[in-house]
């Protein structure tokens, strides 16, 4: 088996593997493995650790890891349809998440970092104008990589709902070893992104991973500003609303 061939390197062998080592190996071979090839060593590792070293309890799953390798192209982005079908195979808690991070183009950690804006400031940067522009609702912020603090918006309807599972007093929550201070009680981070990827597999047969929201928001947005501005224009906006620095690393989500 190629994943004992590699341990053994490191002088370890299959009954040492974690959740975390397994994980870590799998990310190891995104760049060398094409997706079907990762999903069968993941399926394999899951097994093992279910069933015969027993370090996962029945129904735990191994994170699914994306390949990096080229190869032919499919959209990762979900509809709103699709979107709508996964959040009702949720539970309460995480279907929130699911539609919050689908009307803000989140990543799964920045769930658990929305705040109000005036006891979450964003950083100040430049930006358009055209920020937002024809999608009016309510703003938060959140912390994105790097640290980054920048605003979102949402819907009003859904700003409602999130303000009923405001938290009384923030809570800490640890997700993937890094502390986040907590204001809203919805689904996030790793948790999170699990619950979506087997929702999603319950109500349309398979997944692509929640990180696909983002590609949902990047590919709808790009759609409705190219309405109102100029191509260009479009693009920079949709890549500011995302938290990029640069407008070309968000042409991979358009794709």
């Amino acid at each position: 088996m190629q994943v004992a061939r590699r341990i053994a390197a490191d002088g370890r062998e299959l009954r040492d593997l974690t959740q975390e080592t397994a994980e870590a190996y799998l990310r190891s071979r995104a760049g060398e493995l094409g997706q079907k090839a990762l999903d069968m060593h993941r399926q394999a590792l899951q097994a093992m650790l279910v069933h015969v070293s027993r370090r996962l309890l029945q129904g735990q799953r191994l994170e699914v890891v994306r390949s990096e390798r080229p190869g032919r192209h499919r959209s990762r982005a979900y509809t709103p349809a699709q979107v709508r079908r996964v959040a009702a195979a949720q539970t309460p808690r995480n279907a929130l998440a699911t539609l919050v991070a689908h009307a803000a183009g989140l990543r799964a950690h920045e769930l658990l970092t929305m705040a109000r804006p005036a006891e979450q400031p964003a950083d100040p940067r430049p930006a358009r104008e055209s920020k937002f522009a024809g999608r009016p609702g309510v703003d938060y912020t959140v912390v994105g990589k790097g640290g980054l603090v920048r605003t979102i918006r949402l819907p009003k309807d859904l700003a409602g709902r999130l303000e009923e599972r405001r938290r009384e007093e923030p809570a800490t929550v640890t997700d993937r070893g890094i502390r986040y201070r907590s204001r809203y009680d919805v689904g996030g981070g790793r948790a999170w992104s699990a619950s979506f990827s087997a929702a999603s597999v319950r109500a349309l047969g398979w997944s692509r991973g929640a990180h696909g929201l983002r590609h949902s928001y990047a590919q709808e947005r790009t759609e409705e500003t190219k309405r109102l501005l100029p191509r260009h224009a479009a693009r920079e906006t949709v890549s500011q609303e995302l938290g990029h620095f640069r407008a070309s690393v968000t042409d991979a989500y358009l794709k």
